[in-house]
């Protein structure tokens, strides 16, 4: 009888042992340790992914996100110190130990997955590389750019990009870089180029900060789409895992309707299983990574689901009210979608 009904579990793809609490693993043991996350601001502000204010207070959507991971870990939102750093210096500052994961809409390439000693996470944010002109040139394409001069963060994907878009299509182009997103903005309204290439997000942020907004528009035009996702030193599997089901959770979150304001509500009363076990009620989304079982409860109570996350940052909750387009789920025509919780 045992034989069958252990049988009858494998074949539906169904455990017949109980789950057994995971090893945290290094990162996760070493941050509980400390009490404190270590996670990347910026050297200045990021518009509407990592700024700082006149009092040192940080907001965006990858703040959120270290948020998020701090309550999953320690419990608390507030578990987390931000520290800032440049595009180029967070791949040294995470090997080193100056942080303990990069957040920091940085795209999955080959090279920084083979090279770098570094491991990815499933994209929590889809970006696309637009390009933002000066309308008085009259460019409705890169086509009209020839010749022209491009402004470009150093040290991101988007050099690249942008030699890889326009090389295939023969345009000529000179480029000024720049390591710090002020001195980027500044020479595109002072007039040293004529486009600014760019993570969309940041160029809609630069154009409604712009002295003259109307001077400036994005083109209709996307030279990539990169995945944006969380990383961290290569080695502990179960750190991945654990930034994995973070922007998971976020997600089933959203898909399920479960937001911060009525999260209590839906624990009290769970409409299924997954939900149930998602909110800790029942035991198991947990002990597999080494965390409390209440650890996405506690995650949604203190940020949100995805969508909060996105709306009161860069969206429509926010003063850049940047669409979610390819960042939707699915089920509404974007690129997101939900692991299987099981």
């Amino acid at each position: 009888m045992l034989k069958h009904t252990i049988a009858a579990a494998l074949a539906l793809g169904l455990s017949a042992a109980p789950a057994l609490a995971a090893d945290p693993g290094p990162t996760v043991q070493k941050i509980m340790d400390r009490g404190t996350l270590l996670c990347p601001g910026h050297n200045g502000s990021y518009l509407g992914f990592a700024e700082v204010d006149d009092k040192g207070a940080w907001s965006g959507f990858d703040i959120e996100f270290c948020k998020a991971l701090a309550t999953a870990i320690l419990g608390s939102p507030d578990a987390v110190q931000i520290i800032p750093v440049s595009f180029a210096q967070r791949f040294p500052a995470v090997q080193s130990g100056d942080i303990d994961v990069i957040i920091k809409v940085t795209g999955w390439t080959m090279s920084r997955d083979t090279e770098l000693g570094l491991q990815f996470s499933r994209p929590y944010f889809i970006g696309p590389t637009n390009v933002l002109v000066r309308s008085d040139i009259g460019a409705t394409s890169t086509a009209d750019l020839e010749g022209g001069v491009f402004c470009i963060n150093a040290g991101t994907s988007i050099e690249r990009i942008v030699a890889d878009y326009m090389g295939a299509r023969g345009i000529s182009y000179e480029s000024l870089t720049f390591e710090k997103p002020e001195e980027l903005r500044a020479a595109l309204y002072n007039g040293r180029c004529d486009a600014l290439a760019g993570f969309g997000p940041f160029l809609a942020a630069t154009r409604f900060n712009a002295p003259d907004p109307d001077a400036f528009e994005i083109m209709d035009e996307t030279l990539a789409l990169e995945p944006e996702s969380l990383a961290a030193r290569q080695g502990d599997d179960n750190f991945i895992d654990v930034l994995n089901w973070l922007t998971n959770s976020l997600l089933f979150a959203e898909e399920n309707g479960i937001t911060q304001a009525n999260v209590d509500e839906v624990r009290a009363n769970p409409p299924s299983a997954s939900v149930e076990r998602f909110l800790g009620v029942s035991p198991g989304y947990g002990e597999r990574l080494g965390l409390s079982d209440d650890w996405a409860y506690n995650v949604i109570k203190a940020v949100g689901n995805y969508a909060e996350i996105y709306d009161g940052t860069v969206g429509e909750g926010s003063v850049y009210k940047l669409p979610r387009g390819k960042n939707k789920l699915w089920s509404d025509g974007g690129l997101l979608y939900t692991l299987v919780l099981d």
